[in-house]
């Protein structure tokens, strides 16, 4: 009985995220649902892009937490609208959390809507919010052998952002296996070696970034 109850609550959740999907095109917004485990480096990479992109395009973010506004607070400091989504519990965002922040976001004058999702490295892969492509994030610090442990995420994104290349030389992950066995997974993925908090590697993320909002 387990297995139709699934089927159910996850075939709610795409017909919900299919008419968000629809709204976004109507109105010619570029969707990018973003993931990871907590403190991979989500928001200081929103930061980042923000202060690189916010001249050329017109971005708004949902952050999603289960609790406080701290993500939220930082990402509006940069002068771009947010909302806060507080999932009290739920280890993931889905399309009618999406459907319910778009009453507090004006979305008509955005050319990109960058989803921070909640840190978590499994349930964000299974729901769709209505985005164009899912982008995850990894820092070099949660070690190499992520793909293996959780091939649903490296499966469902398109971009993988392999973050705090700064400290690799403080660790024993290899970059190398990361790209290997994430490319079994899924061969289509990009990926992209970066540094959040030097920079590193950024302005290849940009340049797909901004490919994405003008073709």
């Amino acid at each position: 009985m387990k297995v139709p109850v699934v089927r159910k609550i996850l075939e709610a959740n795409d017909r919900i995220a299919e008419m968000n999907k629809a709204l976004f095109r109507e109105k010619k917004v570029a969707v990018i649902n973003l993931m990871s485990s907590p403190g991979a480096g989500k928001t200081t990479l929103l930061e980042r892009t923000i202060d690189a992109l916010s001249s050329k395009i017109k971005l708004g973010v949902i952050e999603g937490d289960i609790q406080t506004s701290a993500d939220a607070e930082r990402i509006a400091k940069h002068g771009v609208p947010v909302v806060q989504i507080n999932t009290d519990g739920a280890c993931h965002l889905d399309g009618n959390m999406i459907r319910d922040a778009l009453t507090a976001i004006d979305i008509d004058p955005l050319d990109l809507l960058i989803v921070e999702n909640v840190g978590n490295l499994v349930c964000p892969a299974e729901f769709s919010v209505g985005e164009d492509h899912k982008v995850m994030i990894l820092s070099v610090a949660e070690g190499d052998d992520k793909p293996a442990k959780y091939p649903l995420m490296f499966k469902e994104s398109t971009v993988l952002l392999v973050n705090k290349i700064d400290l690799l030389p403080y660790t024993d992950c290899d970059v190398n296996k990361i790209r290997a066995d994430a490319k079994t997974i899924n061969p289509k993925l990009i990926i992209f070696e970066v540094s959040c908090r030097t920079g590193q590697g950024l302005e290849d993320w940009y340049a797909w970034l901004t490919k994405q909002v003008h073709g």
